[in-house]
């Protein structure tokens, strides 16, 4: 279902939108799997700021994720939405008795038992290594080393696919369009990242962005020479340059940052914005 839309009793709600959270079934989180989350501001142990336009925002809690998904079988008691991500998160129980979250898949709800392990069936929210998963299958929350955890493929509502195995190595499509080699030993779970609805979603007023930390962006232009490259000059002013720049200085659209010796462009079989 799209996203929520309100009446417009307000020049904002006119404009904004929210999540119908249907897939949420739990409302409160569990106490044992919180950690305190502490606001920096973007400002590294100096007090300098290294990340701008970060700031405020609601007071949070950090959800501890079991990216590891160790082997075994647990059943889900309930999807939570959680502030960290955009994905939902679920919470599972083990034979046990012991809780942990993970990032839910669509099709994951209460009841639902999800298994870990190179002998899971394929079906959505079961997590195997990709040795053990048919080509052509979508996955999600892939580990780039063996064990070491999902890294790949956590936002809301995407996927990856598995396209072909060549012996010790899987080549995997991503979300951007990238395709790389990744480790048959890696492990990856089945299916598409919850809260596919994400990206309609419209925030609608500059206030609601502050409760999410973010801080209002200023346009170059309009600042004075000593504080951007594009500031100064009389009345509205070109930016004077043959293409725009960051407050540094570096090229600001379509400047690569990655290294060019980086070890792992071997990896790499068809980069995102190849043709």
């Amino acid at each position: 279902m799209p996203a929520i839309k309100y009446k417009p009793t307000s020049p904002a709600r006119r404009h904004m939108s929210v999540p119908s959270f249907e897939e949420v079934t739990k409302s409160t989180p569990e106490k044992s799997l919180l950690a305190k989350k502490k606001k920096h501001s973007g400002r590294n142990s100096y007090g300098r700021i290294t990340v701008r336009h970060k700031g405020g925002g609601n007071k949070q809690k950090y959800r501890i994720i079991d990216f590891k998904r160790e082997d075994g079988k647990k059943t889900v008691i309930g999807v939570e939405y959680d502030p960290n991500r955009t994905a939902y998160i679920a919470l599972l129980q083990d034979e046990n008795g012991k809780k942990s979250y993970e990032v839910a898949s669509v099709g994951v709800t209460d009841g639902v038992v999800i298994s870990s392990g190179a002998d899971s069936d394929i079906k959505p929210g079961n997590t195997l290594p990709l040795a053990n998963i048919p080509v052509g299958t979508f996955i999600n929350n892939i580990e780039l080393y063996p064990g070491k955890g999902g890294q790949l493929v956590r936002s809301a509502g995407v996927q990856a696919q598995l396209m072909a195995k060549e012996g010790d190595m899987a080549q995997v499509r991503l979300p951007s369009g990238e395709v790389r080699y990744i480790r048959i030993g890696c492990r990856a779970t089945i299916g598409q990242i919850s809260n596919v609805e994400h990206d309609t979603v419209k925030i609608g007023k500059a206030g609601r962005r502050r409760h999410m930390g973010v801080r209002p962006t200023v346009r170059g232009s309009v600042m004075n020479p000593c504080d951007h490259p594009h500031g100064g000059g009389e009345g509205k002013s070109p930016i004077g340059r043959p293409g725009p720049v960051t407050p540094w200085g570096k090229p600001a659209l379509g400047y690569k940052t990655r290294d060019k010796k980086a070890r792992t462009d071997k990896f790499i079989v068809k980069r995102r914005n190849d043709r």
